[in-house]
Formats: structure tokens, C-alpha cells, sequence
């Protein structure tokens, strides 16, 4: 006799924050989950791998994006307290931009207007408060006080094992229909609905639906040593920190968790495989890292690169997030395009994945359709 193969209510492909989440969701709502994800979960290709990740209410004003923060700031601090170690560091979120910078002046009426803690600076505030930053006439800024940082790696392995949910190591492939009420995963697992949270992995494996409009791009993160005994870059002297001038952006971390001082570039790089791209940072970028320094944190010019680490964003064309069937399957789900800023919407996203599984009456948002995707890059979120 051959056992019967087990049927799941929901299958998860892709165990990065969003998946997590959505497996985290589904599971606390009484379903049957399995997540399945080629490498494991938290593995270091995944975008949702590494050190950290900020989380911050600001975005300009957008309500979509500034509520989901808020969303999910409760529940990763939740998490975070039911833990062995912390996700969630409270550190604040330092704003820096241009005095008559547009983006600020509408993420400070959305802050002010929902009653987000936050106080605005000046430049002479900003000289003062952080003298181991270097700040240009004609800048202002504003401290987000209860936002901060999150672990990711640990943060991702954390809702996994918060929710109890069963993993294991597959490379699922496009969904495979067994019957009519089910899909097969392998020889011996199936499930009644798929959620495909691949990552940078999506459109390849659905490039007659995606190809071209989620792309994966190679992103190069710096972590330099501050001097021994240097507490002016620690947490508490220093805030997580955003510099935007323009549409370009530049974030870091304090010394956080004796990593280092974290900074990267935010702008999209070069189009790359996650599976084959080189995870060695270049020297071209390592010397534009320290001439940014110099600008900016002119003390840590010459400090020792401790460590480096490429990623990927996987970005739609104007960034935002991907929630919606896959065309001609009622039951399976496409989530992704985080585009750079999506691991801390990680609870947010679980939440309306799991309410369209659950309800499949829930109407997409519009801004997450398939329809709304594009194959041509025109960044409007940040």
C-alpha cells in the first residue's frame, strides 16, 4: 500500500519576509501550511537575508505605504518581545534633505496629521545633535523617535518558528494542478491554494507574466569599522539615518550589534541572476562608499571596510509591492517586487495575502495588481 500524498490547505513558495509572513498569517488563522523555498529559510542569497533593515513611517505622504509601516511596526515589536534576541531595535530614524525638499514636507503633515512621534530640525539642530555628521547649508531634517531597525535574517527565521509552520528545502516549479481542487509540490506533498513569494526568483519563474516588468538589480552594502572606544556611532548617539537629495538616497546604521557602521546606496544597480550574480563588492564601489564618508561622516574616511554584502532588489517599475493572481488560477497568488523597501511591510503584506486566501472576494488593491505593472523604470516610492 502507498500512502496517500498529504494535502495542505496552503503551500508557500519562498521563505524571504514576505512569505514568512504570509505563512505566519495563514497559519494563526487556523489553515494547514507549508513553506517550501529552494535554499531555507533566511539563506544568504534571499533579499530579505543579511543584518538589517529599517523601518520607518515616512514616505512622502502616501497613505498606502505609511499605514502598512505603522501596520507592521506593532507587529515586528510584538514578535521582537516574544523572542530570545531582539528584531526590532528602537533607534529612530534621522530624515535629511534639502529645507524646501517637497518629500519632506509631506512625510511631516502624514506624521503630524497621524499623530506619529517625531521632532523636526533645523540645520543648527541637526549641527548639534549629531556632530559626528557633517551637514550642508540649506538642510533640515526631522527624527522619527520610536522607528528604528530590524534584524533581518534572525527577524525572518523568527516568524517561521513564531508560527509553528512546517518548511522544508524545494524547488518548486509553476503550479502543477492534481485534480481539481488541488496542485502538486513534488512526488509527495499538495495543496489547495499556492502563494508564490519568490523574491528576485519570480519572474523567472513566470516570465511570460513578469519578464521585464520585476527585475532583479545587484545592491552593494558597506559595514566599516569606527575607531575603538568611538561611541559617537553606537545606538543612542546615533539614529538610523536616511539622506535624500533629489530622488537619490543614501541610509546607515549605527554600530549596531558590533557589525560596524552600515551605509549604502539606494539607487537601482545593474540587472543580475540571484542564483549566478558575484557576491564580491567592487573596488569602484568601496571607493565611492569612502568618498560619501568623507562628505558626510568625514571621521570615518579612512575606517577599515570590515565587511561587505551583495544583494538584490527586485523592483517594479515604479516600486510598488505585487499582490494578485496569477492570470487563469483562481488559487494561486503572485507576491514580491519588495523593491528595496519592502522587508519591513513584511507583516502588512502576510496579512493581505492571508485575507485573499481566506476570502476570495477580497478585492486587490489596485497599486499591487498585475495590470498596474509596467515594463519601463519609472520610480515614484521611496
Amino acid at each position: 500500500m502507498v500512502a496517500a500524498p498529504r494535502i495542505y490547505d496552503v503551500a508557500v513558495i519562498g521563505a524571504g519576509v514576505f512569505g514568512a509572513w504570509s505563512a505566519w498569517t495563514l497559519k494563526k488563522a487556523g489553515l494547514s501550511v507549508l513553506l517550501v523555498d529552494a535554499y531555507g529559510v533566511g539563506h544568504a542569497r534571499a533579499s530579505s537575508g543579511g543584518e538589517s533593515r529599517i523601518i520607518r513611517m515616512s514616505y512622502g505622504g502616501d497613505p498606502l505605504y505609511s499605514a502598512m509601516a505603522c501596520e507592521s511596526l506593532a507587529a515586528w515589536d510584538a514578535l521582537s518581545a516574544r523572542g530570545r534576541e531582539p528584531i526590532l531595535h528602537r533607534l529612530g530614524v534621522l530624515w535629511v534633505s534639502p529645507a524646501a525638499d517637497d518629500y519632506m514636507a509631506r512625510s511631516l503633515a502624514w506624521l503630524a496629521t497621524n499623530g506619529v512621534a517625531h521632532h523636526r530640525l533645523d540645520l543648527a539642530g541637526l549641527r548639534a545633535s549629531y556632530p559626528q555628521m557633517r551637514f550642508h547649508d540649506g538642510e533640515s531634517g526631522f527624527l522619527e523617535d520610536s522607528s528604528g531597525a530590524l534584524i533581518a535574517g534572525r527577524g525572518v527565521r523568527a516568524v517561521v518558528h513564531d508560527a509553528g509552520v512546517e518548511a522544508c528545502i524545494l524547488q518548486a516549479g509553476q503550479p502543477e494542478p492534481d485534480g481539481a481542487d488541488a496542485y502538486r509540490l513534488g512526488s509527495e506533498l499538495r495543496a489547495n491554494t499556492l502563494v508564490y513569494a519568490c523574491g528576485p526568483w519570480l519572474p523567472a519563474l513566470f516570465p511570460q507574466v513578469l519578464g521585464g516588468r520585476i527585475t532583479a538589480t545587484r545592491q552593494e552594502v558597506y559595514h566599516f569599522g569606527v575607531p575603538a572606544g568611538d561611541a559617537r556611532y553606537s545606538p543612542g548617539a546615533l539614529p538610523v539615518w536616511a539622506d535624500f537629495n533629489e530622488g537619490a538616497m543614501v541610509y546607515g546604521m549605527p554600530d549596531l550589534e558590533g557589525q560596524g557602521f552600515k551605509f549604502a546606496f539606494d539607487a537601482h544597480g545593474p540587472t543580475v541572476d540571484p542564483d549566478t550574480q558575484s557576491r564580491e563588492v567592487g573596488a569602484e564601489g568601496v571607493a565611492r562608499a569612502r568618498a560619501y564618508l568623507a562628505q558626510r561622516f568625514p571621521d570615518l574616511a579612512e575606517a577599515p571596510l570590515i565587511h561587505a554584502r551583495v544583494c538584490q532588489y527586485e523592483n517594479s517599475s515604479n516600486g510598488d509591492f505585487l499582490i494578485d493572481r496569477l492570470p487563469g488560477h483562481d488559487r494561486v497568488w503572485l507576491v514580491g517586487a519588495g523593491s528595496g523597501h519592502g522587508f519591513k511591510h513584511g507583516p502588512a503584506v502576510g496579512r493581505r495575502v492571508a485575507a485573499h486566501v481566506l476570502d476570495s472576494s477580497t478585492p486587490v488593491e489596485p497599486r499591487f495588481s498585475l495590470a498596474s505593472k509596467a515594463d519601463r523604470p519609472n520610480r515614484t516610492v521611496y
